[in-house]
């Protein structure tokens, strides 16, 4: 089979490395970055670069850019798609992605699935792609009413190929609610506390919990951007329930209530507790 990969930053590819490290399918590639796709060739991640005029050439493509691009790039190469072939995203939105394209790609008869593959850095390009960076990773798929099972199959098979320990089926709604909590209010989180005065402070002060809290606060703007304000519904209802939260923590610390806020820390324990134990994880 034929995989083009349109993209090739960490997650474009690190999907081609993981192509190329499980499969035996000829992998093609394109980036507007001339550079990038030089360094994909020498790294042997693909085997030909392509140009959008090429696309005819895939039986499978992967379009892996930013929200708002992957929306562009999809409507203005519908008609260079293969008819019958399979076309998928890599966007950490679904619902603003399937609206933001329309019907375009089926008018052509091509078979668009909606996909987030679970991984990511702290880093972007392609010198930061890695062929196990979806080693510990699920791989989501949001299809619609109009998706043709064969279709979903595909996909599905096509993530069992690259090693995929877990395989989500859910639909776009369903992929942005969750997504709003596990995903984008942790970065917005992440983002907002180290805008303290005191991070200037913290070498020789800092630990585990520090770095886990301050990883994602390292991120790409632009793309967190597009896909924050693309799932803004979703988003809106966890940053109101986490400041609801932090207002309850803040006023038992205020009011002296050491009681109260040995209840606020013991609930929370008790969630994350619950949580380790539904998804089999150790406490």
């Amino acid at each position: 089979m034929k995989i083009a990969v349109v993209g090739l930053g960490l997650i474009g590819g690190s999907l081609c490395k993981t192509i190329k490290r499980y499969t035996s399918h000829l992998c093609l590639g394109y980036d507007l970055d001339k550079n990038t796709v030089r360094q994909a060739l020498e790294a042997g991640a693909i085997d030909e670069a392509i140009r959008p005029e090429n696309l005819s050439q895939a039986d499978f493509t992967i379009v892996s850019l930013h929200p708002a691009q992957t929306i562009t790039f999809l409507r203005e190469h519908a008609q260079d798609f293969r008819k019958g072939s399979i076309v998928i995203d890599t966007c950490g939105v679904k619902e603003s992605i399937i609206d933001g394209i329309g019907d375009s790609l089926e008018r052509k008869n091509v078979a668009f699935v909606g996909c987030h593959p679970m991984a990511g850095r702290e880093f972007s390009g392609f010198a930061y792609s890695l062929g196990n960076l979806f080693d510990h990773a699920s791989f989501i798929i949001t299809p619609v009413e109009s998706t043709s099972k064969q279709a979903v199959e595909a996909v599905r098979q096509f993530a069992t190929e690259l090693h995929f320990p877990n395989i989500v089926i859910a639909t776009p709604a369903e992929h942005d609610r969750v997504i709003a909590f596990t995903s984008q209010l942790a970065h917005i989180v992440s983002n907002a506390y180290v805008k303290s005065p005191v991070l200037g402070y913290q070498s020789g002060f800092s630990a585990g919990s520090f770095l886990d809290l301050t990883r994602v606060a390292k991120l790409n703007e632009s793309m967190w951007t597009d896909l924050f304000l693309m799932n803004q519904p979703s988003l809106l209802v966890e940053l109101d329930n986490i400041i609801l939260h932090l207002q309850e923590y803040r006023a038992a610390i205020a009011e002296n209530d050491g009681d109260r806020l040995k209840t606020l820390l013991r609930d929370g324990r008790i969630l994350k507790e619950e949580s380790l134990k539904k998804n089999n994880e150790p406490c």
